[in-house]
């Protein structure tokens, strides 16, 4: 009777004895992990790789996550002061930076991002063409009446040259047109600082700036400030996943090539690129690569 007792409890147990226990061993550790910058937009998905990579958690890695800002982190990877940066697209500045000092970028799209327009939520205006925000910034377009809506200036805020919200605004946006020269008053420094001069500049819905689609809703939420559909499309994860959004760009690691230093940047990209990668990235709120 004890003997068939032990065969049923076998067999309820999957017809054999319980699998080893293998402990998975982390990709990195907290001494080994390479030096990584980047873009203030992309400490969240830093912050995630890292606590995963080296299993531990967000709140634990928090305080070792030090992202520089786009241009600053372009030029700590090409002095080779950080081994791996995720950032926006580099500027001409950069690219020729990284030439004079023999560092050929790698530069690998990790994460689908969309380049979206903000004004006050006040602002009767939902919609722009893509044209009609060209004009905007190449001051052809002046107030507001002129797109039916009030007769206001219009304040269109810019960004620093070299910041990577300006570089995307600059290649994704005007390509050949050149903007206007702004008022010294209309460049915010900071991200933060454009945002907050959209929702609250005179109490009117004046201004118009622009930003990444994660920052803005993810970083930097603001309920007085509405991003604007484009071409009717409204940046959503699904129109910049399926690409209907029409301004659509891509958040990128990027390393020097060097045969001798450049291996666990390799490693971590190739995680990103992985399954379990992407939806890591997911999961932290980015939108995955179509």
């Amino acid at each position: 009777m004890r003997k068939i007792i032990l065969i049923l409890m076998v067999i309820l147990l999957g017809g054999c004895t319980p699998k080893e226990v293998v402990e998975i061993r982390p990709l990195f550790t907290m001494d080994t992990y390479p030096v990584i910058d980047g873009s203030t937009v992309t400490i969240p998905l830093s912050e995630a790789l890292m606590a995963t990579l080296t299993r531990k958690t967000v709140e634990e890695v928090r305080p070792y996550v030090l992202h520089n800002k786009t241009h600053q982190a372009y030029v700590n990877l090409i002095d080779h002061k950080a081994n791996l940066i995720f950032v926006t697209g580099p500027s001409i500045e950069e690219s020729t930076y990284a030439i004079k000092k023999q560092c050929e970028l790698q530069i690998t799209p990790i994460v689908s991002e969309a380049f979206v327009f903000l004004t006050n939520i006040d602002n009767p205006i939902d919609s722009l063409t893509f044209e009609q925000i060209q004009k905007i910034y190449s001051g052809e377009i002046t107030n507001w009446k002129e797109l039916g809506g009030q007769d206001v200036v219009i304040r269109a805020l810019q960004r620093p040259v070299n910041s990577g919200s300006q570089t995307g605004f600059l290649d994704l946006v005007m390509k050949d047109l050149t903007p206007m020269n702004p008022p010294l008053d209309w460049i915010e420094d900071a991200m933060q600082g454009l945002i907050s001069s959209v929702s609250q500049y005179d109490n009117k819905p004046d201004a118009i700036g622009y930003s990444f689609y994660y920052y803005v809703t993810d970083m930097e939420y603001n309920p007085k400030v509405k991003m604007l559909k484009v071409d009717g499309i409204a940046p959503t994860p699904t129109t910049i996943s399926n690409g209907s959004y029409p301004i659509r760009t891509n958040y990128y690691a990027v390393y020097c090539v060097d045969p001798e230093t450049d291996k666990d940047a390799i490693r971590i990209v190739n995680y990103i690129l992985s399954d379990e990668g992407q939806q890591l990235m997911e999961n932290a709120g980015y939108v995955k690569l179509k």
